[in-house]
């Protein structure tokens, strides 16, 4: 049986109008932020005081998209008699957001945890020059990092944290021991 003229366009046209009449689940972008996952890649922030400038960021960067300069300084001695000490001073930290491909290594890498992952992602520019974003950028987004997440409580105590509290009770027994102790010996010594 040959098909109908124009049962094609009815089809398309059923659909259309159940497609109309359902709710839709798209949610309008800029009126409606999405809800994203506590630990999304959005930015890189910059915990600026933690920076010792070692390199092994940008050194480590598959796209050298991280930009680091900075210079010697020389610190008095702490004690007197001591010697001079030089530390390196941050002059500038970028990174260029058209190049970066969020693989995190830069992150991973820092022993020092002077970089994080910020959820922020609204950071389009018009010029592709201006997303090489500077240090006062990257610590502003510094502060939108969310905390860590909560340990398992179900987890066991780290040993650190057992150790140190044994150490803490054997202190404070000692304490109280030696306390005893004085306390008996002045109530000798008064009769």
């Amino acid at each position: 049986m040959p098909p109908i003229p124009g049962s094609g366009l009815a089809k398309g046209l059923a659909v259309t109008l159940r497609t109309m009449t359902k709710k839709t689940v798209t949610e309008q972008y800029p009126e409606h932020q999405p809800e994203l996952p506590p630990r999304t890649r959005g930015v890189i922030g910059l915990f600026e005081e933690n920076c010792t400038v070692c390199m092994l960021c940008a050194r480590e960067c598959p796209d050298w998209c991280i930009y680091i300069d900075s210079h010697k300084e020389t610190v008095p001695p702490a004690a007197p008699g001591g010697r001079e000490r030089s530390r390196n001073v941050l002059d500038r930290f970028a990174i260029d957001f058209a190049l970066c491909m969020y693989c995190g290594i830069c992150i991973e890498v820092c022993p020092f945890d002077a970089l994080f992952w910020s959820p922020e992602f609204e950071y389009a520019e018009t010029d592709i020059h201006e997303l090489t974003h500077e240090r006062d950028k990257l610590r502003e987004w510094m502060w939108t990092v969310p905390a860590p997440p909560a340990l398992d409580p179900a987890a066991e105590e780290p040993k650190e944290l057992a150790a140190a509290r044994k150490a803490a009770e054997k202190a404070e027994a000692a304490e109280k021991l030696a306390a005893a102790e004085a306390a008996a010996e002045s109530k000798g010594e008064e009769s």
